[in-house]
């Protein structure tokens, strides 16, 4: 009888830990044509903060190159592509025509590199929360996707130290966006 008894919540947790693997994850990524937008996120703005940024990975299953060259959202007044550059060995922000996205290939928007910038916001982007994004890209056509407002100073799904294809690791999200050196457009 004792060896029942203590049985009992092995057994429970067990049929537990079996059930909850059997449920779904819950899927954050969306898709249009052949193209999928994974983990779309932001981080939460800290105090008063008039900009933030946007970050997710384009994963392309189509035969042919394709290119991102707008994103719009109501939680800002203005939002632009923009990517960090080392020019003579300062980091800055310039806006961008467009994010290339490689037939078969990706393409990964994250604190450092490529990125939607929101400029102006209406509203501090708070932890917890999501806002509506879309993207429109030169042939898949546009689709909204669904932000999820991480922790202020989250990197998303990506761990570790960041080097971002040789270039140093940027506060982003703490930067004076409206006095840096946005330059004019490349790509």
């Amino acid at each position: 009888m004792r060896y029942r008894i203590a049985f009992l919540p092995l057994l429970a947790a067990a049929l537990g830990l079996m059930f909850s693997a059997a449920l779904p994850a819950q899927a954050h990524d969306f898709t249009v044509g052949g193209l999928k937008i994974d983990h779309p996120w932001a981080r939460a703005t800290p105090g008063q903060a008039k900009n933030g940024a946007a970050y997710l990975v384009i994963h392309s299953s189509e035969a042919a190159d394709d290119r991102l060259v707008a994103a719009a959202t109501d939680v800002a007044q203005r939002v632009e592509l923009h990517n960090h550059l080392n020019v003579d060995g300062v980091m800055q922000m310039r806006e961008v025509e467009g994010i290339d996205v490689p037939a078969g290939g990706m393409a990964t928007l994250k604190p450092g590199s490529f990125h939607v910038m929101l400029m102006g916001l209406k509203a501090p982007l708070k932890e917890g929360e999501s806002f509506p994004l879309t993207l429109t890209f030169e042939k898949a056509g546009s689709t909204t996707v669904e932000v999820n407002v991480e922790a202020v100073g989250s990197m998303g799904s990506m761990s570790g130290d960041m080097k971002h294809d040789g270039m140093e690791k940027m506060d982003h999200d703490h930067a004076d966006h409206d006095h840096m050196d946005h330059g004019t457009k490349n790509n």
